[in-house]
């Protein structure tokens, strides 16, 4: 499915007109429109957005072979406190690193409470290395 469908789909499921979408991310209705129609695709920020006004994964709007619309979306919190501290690169990083550590737990089950413990302890760590780092080397740019 494309992004394009995703959009689309997603906002119907949400009972949300393109006008009611577009107020919701702060863009245009023809904004909306395009990226329902003609293929054009939102930048990470908006695309950030609409994953939250939609209420799917950004990782599920950005990347077409995501089928699950809730794929990742227990680490946007994380994600996002991370960005909101030390930019998008951060964020990114951050993002990598419960990724591949979420790979611990493939092939079995984990509860929802079991995943935020995880998903906040790592976070936790990578930010007091990140502040450890700032007061050892100085402050680095975002």
């Amino acid at each position: 499915m494309t992004f394009s469908d995703k959009i689309k789909v997603s906002r119907e499921l949400c009972n949300l007109t393109q006008q009611q979408l577009a107020d919701k991310v702060g863009v245009s209705k023809r904004t909306i429109a395009s990226y329902e129609s003609s293929g054009a695709i939102a930048r990470s920020s908006t695309m950030r957005k609409l994953a939250v006004a939609l209420n799917v994964s950004y990782d599920y709007l950005a990347n077409d072979e995501v089928t699950d619309p809730k794929q990742g979306i227990e680490k946007i919190e994380h994600i996002e406190a991370v960005r909101g501290q030390f930019g998008d690169k951060a964020a990114s990083e951050v993002d990598e690193l419960l990724e591949r550590n979420a790979a611990l737990f493939a092939g079995g089950e984990l509860s929802e409470e079991a995943k935020d413990a995880f998903f906040t302890a790592v976070t936790k760590a990578y930010l007091e290395c990140k502040e450890e780092a700032r007061k050892t080397f100085g402050r680095k740019k975002k």
